[in-house]
């Protein structure tokens, strides 16, 4: 019985939790992410300090090289999203044409059905017409909101950076009894290593995606390649839905710049890139003894997803990874199968 209720407050436990936490996403979000970075930039903080310089210096130092490189991004993919915005009329109009033809296409099947089994009755329930393009009018008004939360990103980054070692020890004060606050405060330092150090590795894997994307791009001729590369190695950071987006925007590319079967090129390119990548290359590098289940992967990256949105698909699987390594003392155990 007092099992029981025991199972029945933590459950109301993580509810509450999580609704909290949904509820306040808008404030949640941005710092699970400045936390996640925190976490991956742990070696370049390390850096500095072995240099000598103060922690207020080092932190102040990693927040300008990740908003720089941040930054850099957006500028390198600035000139796609342009590209994108004048090619929309074309991609609009074939797809508009690929429906209609698709349209025409089910009602024939529909009218050669209704011959053959001489059923009557009203028409089938068809789309006739065509939808607009949306209105981007309404992105002004969400300007002030991505400010707060670009504002409290910085800052949870540049606390965290400053006083993480602090934060540690104050965790392990709390969580632990006297005798294993030094273990917890060495196993909350070793998982920040580990998990720093696989998200080097997947860092260098996905840029190796991105350079090998953009060449075969470049290739094909692709307009924009560089760009192109740039999302390769972005989007790759979440795990099945980044590729899988990447993907639909490069069928809307070949379309777009494209005529003919020669439209499918760039998707086709991209489809045997990452599944090189996904096969052979991360397998490789990154070894069995850093592998999830995939399971688990996919049910965290949903969970990111459906709590707080694209930012949720970005922390799941850093924050997954974080508590495994720290359950299991430093290491994460081998995949089953």
């Amino acid at each position: 019985m007092e099992r029981t209720a025991q199972l029945s407050l933590i459950a109301l436990g993580a509810i509450a939790t999580v609704a909290a936490l949904s509820a306040l996403r808008e404030l949640a979000a941005p710092m699970a992410l400045a936390l996640v970075f925190g976490i991956v930039l742990s070696p370049l903080s390390d850096f500095w300090e072995r240099r000598g310089l103060a922690p207020s210096i080092g932190a102040s130092l990693s927040l300008v090289l990740t908003l720089a490189t941040l930054g850099t991004l957006g500028l390198l993919l600035q000139p796609l999203v342009s590209d994108l915005v004048a090619q929309a009329p074309k991609v609009w109009a074939d797809s508009q044409a690929l429906l209609k033809a698709f349209h025409d296409l089910l009602k024939g099947l529909v009218d050669a059905s209704r011959e053959v089994s001489g059923a009557g009755g009203g028409e089938a329930a068809l789309p006739q017409g065509m939808v607009g393009l949306p209105s981007l009018s309404g992105a002004l008004m969400i300007a002030p909101q991505i400010a707060a939360q670009l504002l409290t990103f910085i800052g949870t980054l540049f606390f965290f950076l400053l006083t993480r070692i602090e934060i540690y020890d104050w965790a392990a004060r709390r969580l632990a009894s006297p005798a294993g606050r030094g273990q917890l405060a060495q196993r909350l330092r070793h998982a920040e290593t580990t998990v720093s150090r696989y998200f080097l590795t997947i860092t260098l894997i996905n840029a190796a995606l991105g350079i090998a994307t953009a060449g075969v791009l470049e290739l094909i001729g692709l307009p924009g390649a560089l760009s192109w590369g740039i999302v390769a190695f972005v989007l790759n950071f979440v795990v099945y839905l980044g590729p899988a987006a990447t993907a639909v925007a490069l069928a809307l590319a070949g379309v777009a710049a494209f005529d003919g079967a020669a439209a499918l090129f760039p998707v086709a390119a991209y489809g045997a890139l990452i599944t090189l990548e996904g096969q052979f290359v991360t397998p490789a590098l990154v070894g069995r003894r850093m592998a999830l289940n995939p399971l688990l992967v996919f049910v965290a990256l949903l969970f990111g997803l459906w709590l707080w949105g694209a930012i949720g698909g970005i922390v799941a699987i850093p924050l997954m990874l974080w508590g495994v390594v720290l359950q299991n003392g430093g290491g994460i155990e081998p995949r089953q199968g």
